[in-house]
């Protein structure tokens, strides 16, 4: 492959990488918090699943930012 191929090879993939990234205005970061843009909609479901999952695991957190495991430490 010629030194153009690859220089146009990179552009393109440079170009197909970059085409996700956007920045959000001030303003559009309320479309962001809206309930619908959630992993869980339903928070009681949500609980209820989480309650579910830590009696079967026989251990609890784990599920959102910190801690987790059997704690032998």
């Amino acid at each position: 492959m010629s030194n153009t191929g690859k220089a146009l090879l990179l552009a393109m993939m440079s170009f197909v990488g970059l085409a996700g990234c956007a920045s959000v205005q001030p303003w559009e970061k309320q479309n962001l918090a809206k309930p619908a843009m959630t992993f869980d909609r339903d928070r009681l479901e949500s609980g209820y699943t989480e309650h579910i999952y830590s009696s079967k695991e026989a251990a609890s957190g784990g599920a959102g930012i910190g801690g987790g495991g059997c704690g032998c430490n």
